[in-house]
């Protein structure tokens, strides 16, 4: 199946280290991105939303900057993934969330609304 790249920018004001805490730990993403989300014995994130569990790992990460978030299938060779990036201004000094969703939903009005949704929740909680 075809998959499909949404990428979104958001100002935070907020600290990297703050931000990254809610990008980076099982607990920070359970308060804002899935319903909930646990770590299994093999340090596999347990990423669960409406009540189905869906396998991810961390492939990649550099503290306080950025986090990409792998999910697992076995069937798939081309597997979709989250990335979480922290930029910094130079211009403002302001910090940034950029957002790389690479799954199979293809429609980007909807992607562009259910991140606004998760990142004015992300926001609420971290008072940026």
């Amino acid at each position: 199946m075809s998959k499909f790249e949404f990428v979104g920018e958001y100002e935070f004001k907020a600290s990297n280290k703050m931000l990254y805490t809610y990008l980076s730990t099982a607990s920070g993403l359970a308060q804002w991105y899935a319903d909930d989300v646990n770590i299994n014995p093999q340090k596999n994130l347990i990423i669960i939303w409406d009540g189905e569990e869906n396998l991810a790992k961390i492939v990649s990460h550099r503290t306080n900057h950025e986090i990409k978030i792998e999910f697992i299938d076995e069937e798939d060779p081309d597997p979709s993934y989250v990335k979480f990036e922290i930029l910094t201004s130079e211009m403002t000094s302001g910090n940034f969330l950029k957002v790389t969703d690479y799954s199979e939903i293809d429609d980007q009005e909807e992607l562009r609304e259910l991140w606004d949704g998760l990142i004015h929740d992300l926001k609420e909680i971290v008072g940026g």
